[in-house]
C-alpha cells in the first residue's frame, strides 16, 4: 500500500506531526523500532527503571568518544519513545532562547528561524494534547503564555517542601515544575499514585501522559498504522524526492519496502543522522558539511545530597521543584558571563540502578545509602560546535546492515564552567535542607541529544529550512531534536513537540492549498 506519509520514529517529533497529519485525513503508517511496554505491578520493581529494561537497546551499538574516554551508546526503541521512561518535566524553551546569545553561538552559525511568538501557540496546543499540569506566574523566566494550563499540579511532597523551603532562605525563587501527569479521574485513566518509580519508570497505572498513553491510541482509533519491530535502514530516492523507506522486520530479517508521498524524519537526534548519511542523502543537501554536526547534549549532572534521616520515609513521588535563578545568569556568580541553565528535583535512584552505574568498589556502600540521598539535577545549555559530531563507519554494519555510527564529543571550557557554577549552587541547597554531605555525578547518557541536523537561516549551513524540510530534498521533513540550533537550558520534549505540530499543520495546510487550487 502507498501511503500520503511515512513517519519515522514513534517520540514526540513522530507522534506529534502524525497527530496533525492524521487529522487532516492523510493515510499515515509509522515505523517503530521497538514494541509496546507492558504495563503493570512489574512496573514498580526497582529493576524496571528504563535502562535495565530490554527496551534500552545495544542491538544497534553506537560507539562513542565523549569527553576523551569511548564507550558504547545504547538508545531507547519502544512505542512512545523515551517519553515513556521520561520524567514528565514538560518547560517551554524561554523566549530568549530563539535569539542565542553571542556567548553561546560563538562561532556555529547557529540561529534559529522562528521567534517565540510563533512557536507559543504550538506549545499551548501541545500542553493540551499531552496533558500538561502546572502553574503560571511562579517561573521568574517563563514567557508569555496565551493559555492556562490544562491541569493543576499535585500536592507538594515533603520532600520537595524541603527542597523548596531551603531555596527560599537562600533568596532563591523555586517553582513548580510542569509535568505531564493525569490528576483527575477520568474514564480509563487513573490519577497519579504519587509513587517513588515515575523518572524513568514507565507508568504502572497509566496516569503518566507518555505518548503510548496519551496520545497513539487515539490516532490508532483515528486510522495511524504502526508497525512496530520494523527498522528504517534506507530512504530511497529519485531525483530530488525521497520515494520509499526500507526496512528489516527485527523478528524475521525480511526486508520490505514502503513508499509515501511524504516522509517525516523523527528518530532522534542520533538516529535521524544516522539514517540519513546511511541513505547517502548528504549529496544533495547545500548544507552537507553540517550533517551530523553540532551535536548537543546539555552539561547534566546529578548532585545528591546524604541527609542524617530519610528524606523520603514514605517513598513519595520526588520530581516537582525547579529552580531558574541562574537561568540567564546571575550577578553574583563567579562563572562565565551570560546563560547558565536550571536545577530541577530529582527522584532517589532505586539501588539497582546505583549499582549498573557506579564503580564496583563503591556500588554496595552507595546502594546501602540509597534511602538517606536526594538531589537535585544540573542542566546546563551547551554551546553547538562542529567538532560535536556523528558520522558513519560502513566498514561495521549491524545485522540489519545499518553502518556503525560513531560520536564524538567534548564539552566545551564554557560548558563546564556553566556546570560547575550549577553545581555548586545546587550542593548549597542540599546542604541548607540538612544533608550532611553532598556528591556529584555527571551524567554520560545521550538522554537530551540535540542538533545534529540543525533549521536556520542559511541554505550554506544549515540543514533544515524554517519549515522543517531538509534542503535539496522536497518531500522529507525532520520534526525531532536534531532539528535544533541551539539547546536552552531545559528538558527538550516540548519544543519538540511543538516543533512537529508545527511542521506537520504547515505540510498539511501546504498540500491542501496546493489542492484546492
Amino acid at each position: 500500500m502507498d501511503w500520503d506519509a511515512i513517519v519515522i520514529g514513534s517520540g514526540f517529533g513522530g507522534t506529534l506531526a502524525a497527530y496533525e497529519l492524521v487529522r487532516a485525513g492523510w493515510r499515515v503508517l509509522m515505523i517503530e523500532r521497538g514494541d509496546w511496554v507492558t504495563r503493570g505491578p512489574e512496573n514498580w520493581a526497582p529493576g524496571a527503571v528504563g535502562t535495565l529494561t530490554p527496551h534500552f537497546s545495544m542491538e544497534t551499538p553506537y560507539r562513542a568518544l565523549a569527553g576523551g574516554e569511548r564507550e558504547i551508546v545504547g538508545s531507547f526503541q519502544c512505542v512512545g519513545g523515551p517519553s515513556v521512561f521520561y520524567g514528565g518535566v514538560s518547560l517551554r524553551f524561554r523566549a530568549e532562547d530563539f535569539e542565542p546569545a553571542p556567548e553561546i553561538v560563538g562561532a556555529s552559525g547557529a540561529r534559529w528561524p522562528v521567534a517565540y511568538a510563533e512557536v507559543e501557540p504550538y506549545y499551548a496546543r501541545a500542553e493540551r494534547i499531552i496533558g500538561v499540569a502546572g502553574q503560571p506566574g511562579a517561573d521568574g523566566t517563563e514567557p508569555f503564555r496565551s493559555t492556562a494550563y490544562p491541569q493543576l499540579p499535585g500536592a507538594l511532597s515533603p520532600t520537595a517542601r524541603r527542597l523548596w523551603e531551603a531555596a527560599g532562605d537562600l533568596g532563591l525563587h523555586p517553582f513548580r515544575l510542569p509535568l505531564a501527569f493525569n490528576h483527575a479521574r477520568r474514564p480509563g485513566r487513573a490519577p497519579c499514585a504519587a509513587c517513588p518509580t515515575c523518572d524513568g519508570f514507565a507508568c504502572a497505572v497509566g496516569a503518566k501522559n507518555d505518548l503510548a498513553t496519551a496520545v497513539l491510541p487515539q490516532l490508532l482509533r483515528r486510522g495511524l498504522r504502526l508497525a512496530t519491530n520494523t527498522v528504517a535502514v534506507r530512504l530511497r530516492t529519485e531525483g530530488s524526492r525521497v520515494t520509499a523507506v526500507e526496512c528489516v522486520e527485527r523478528a524475521t530479517g525480511r526486508r520490505v519496502r514502503h513508499a509515501a508521498a511524504h516522509f517525516v524524519l523523527a528518530a532522534g537526534a542520533l538516529a535521524s543522522p544516522h539514517l540519513v548519511l546511511a541513505s547517502g542523502l548528504e549529496g544533495s543537501s547545500p548544507a552537507r558539511r553540517s550533517i551530523g554536526r553540532y551535536l548537543m547534549r546539555h552539561y547534566n549532572a546529578v548532585v545528591m545530597g546524604v541527609f542524617p534521616r530519610r528524606p523520603d520515609p514514605e517513598r513519595e513521588f520526588h520530581k516537582q521543584v525547579g529552580i531558574h535563578d541562574f537561568y540567564f545568569g546571575h550577578p553574583g556568580t563567579d562563572g562565565p558571563p551570560g546563560k547558565l541553565g536550571g536545577l530541577q528535583q530529582l527522584a532517589t535512584p532505586p539501588p539497582e540502578l546505583v549499582r549498573a552505574h557506579l564503580p564496583r568498589g563503591l556500588r554496595s556502600l552507595a546502594a546501602a545509602s540509597v534511602p538517606h540521598v536526594t538531589g537535585l539535577l544540573v542542566i546546563a545549555e551547551d554551546q553547538p560546535r562542529e567538532e560535536n559530531r556523528v558520522e558513519i563507519d560502513r566498514r561495521r554494519p549491524d545485522r540489519f546492515g545499518l553502518p556503525q555510527l560513531l560520536i564524538t564529543h567534548r564539552y566545551s571550557p564554557r560548558d563546564l564552567a556553566a556546570g560547575r557554577v550549577l553545581v555548586g549552587h545546587a550542593r548549597r541547597i542540599l546542604h541548607r535542607a540538612g544533608a550532611w554531605l553532598t556528591c556529584m555525578q555527571p551524567i554520560r547518557t545521550f538522554s537530551h541529544a540535540m542538533g545534529t541536523l540543525r533549521m536556520g537561516t542559511d541554505p550554506a549551513t544549515s540543514v533544515l529550512d524554517g519549515d522543517g524540510r531538509f534542503r535539496g530534498t522536497e518531500n522529507l521533513y525532520v520534526t525531532d531534536a536534531s532539528a535544533f540550533p541551539t539547546s536552552a537550558g531545559v528538558n527538550p520534549s516540548l519544543t519538540i513537540a511543538a516543533h512537529a505540530l508545527r511542521v506537520g499543520e504547515r505540510l498539511a495546510a501546504a498540500l491542501a492549498t496546493r489542492g484546492a487550487a
